[in-house]
């Protein structure tokens, strides 16, 4: 079973996925916040899975909630429920600790599809939505956050390769065609490179690329 706790203001919202997993088989709902301080305390006593979080909440935002979540319980992951068109948040939600997003007006299937991903321990990176908002976003972080970082020196010019294709969205199976290498190889790369940088999943190795200046987003 994959535990999931909902944070959201407002009760149609909720209403509208707590029938969807209540319907579904392998997830259960664990509780329902509808301020960032009270997902917070609830992720605390109930330790879920994944929690899905709406960015705009009264009080603490979902920012600032996953901030205090992925630092505090790091085998609860974050799936930040946004509106694409109007949400200037998503580059924050990213560096908190989000580990994907969710439109809202996105089908059921897909909201299932995604919770299943997370819980699984990847990052919902692949779906257009998501490389959408991280090209649009990566490419306008605060001013204090524009020089670039350079990367660990013990990350190898392979990995730095690998590191770059990550960032473009590409899958093991891809990098392998694209480097020439087995899918085992390219996996073995992937998984030293979230050791070696202290990333989450394959969402904040895309944030390291950006921020390094190992890539730039498409104009």
């Amino acid at each position: 079973m994959i535990r999931v706790l909902l944070a959201d203001d407002q009760p149609l919202v909720r209403a509208g996925l707590r029938v969807l997993f209540t319907d579904t088989p392998d997830l259960v709902l664990v509780g329902e916040a509808a301020t960032g301080r009270e997902a917070i305390e609830l992720a605390r006593r109930e330790l879920p899975d994944v929690v899905l979080m709406d960015i705009r909440m009264p009080g603490t935002d979902g920012i600032g909630a996953t901030r205090a979540i992925t630092a505090e319980l790091p085998g609860t992951r974050v799936l930040m429920l946004t509106t694409f068109d109007d949400d200037e948040y998503v580059y924050g939600s990213l560096r908190a600790g989000a580990s994907g997003f969710l439109v809202k007006d996105m089908m059921l299937e897909e909201i299932l599809a995604a919770v299943r991903i997370v819980a699984g321990g990847d990052a919902l990176l692949a779906p257009g939505v998501t490389r959408r908002l991280i090209t649009e976003f990566a490419a306008r972080p605060r001013a204090a956050e524009r020089r670039a970082v350079p990367l660990p020196t013990s990350v190898t010019d392979r990995e730095r390769e690998v590191l770059s294709l990550v960032a473009r969205g590409r899958s093991n199976a891809e990098i392998a065609d694209e480097l020439v290498i087995s899918p085992a190889t390219a996996k073995a790369h992937v998984a030293r490179l979230l050791t070696k940088l202290d990333a989450r999943d394959r969402i904040h190795l895309v944030i390291h690329a950006y921020e390094t200046g190992l890539i730039t987003p498409s104009p």
